[in-house]
């Protein structure tokens, strides 16, 4: 599996996968156009959409209905290292579940791929190629 991210001028970058491309950008007070979200925020949506894809699985194999299904997420930034320093969702279904049901679907929502990847986090390997030819 793999993308390409390609820088595009200032803090705009583009984010190309098969088909799919999401453009990431800064806003404005820290020097960006604020053409797109920028890459915290897409780190987050991503962990918020795939809660989502998780629960919303769980729903459709137990002929719930996910109709007007929304997640709100929160998250503050820590230090030393600079990162994303904790999340909060709220799931929000409008369905009526059973006090078995609300756990499972929790454990479910626990159990999402990036979730999985933050709680045992992959190696990351990072190396320069440089082309200039002078």
């Amino acid at each position: 599996m793999s993308l390409t991210v390609s820088f595009k001028g200032g803090t705009k970058f583009d984010i190309a996968s098969g088909t799919h491309q999401v453009v990431t950008d800064q806003p404005i007070e820290d020097g960006g156009t604020d053409e797109g979200m920028g890459p915290v925020e897409l780190f987050i949506g991503s962990l918020a959409g795939c809660v989502g894809y998780f629960v919303a699985r769980y729903c459709a194999r137990h002929a719930i209905s996910a109709e007007g299904f929304t997640i709100e997420a929160d998250w503050s930034m820590a230090e030393q290292p600079h990162r994303v320093g904790s999340v909060e969702m709220r799931l929000r279904l409008p369905a009526t579940l059973t006090p078995t049901q609300q756990e499972r679907l929790l454990k479910v929502a626990h159990g999402c791929t990036v979730h999985q990847s933050l709680a045992v986090p992959p190696t990351v390997a990072i190396a320069l190629i440089t082309t200039d030819q002078s």
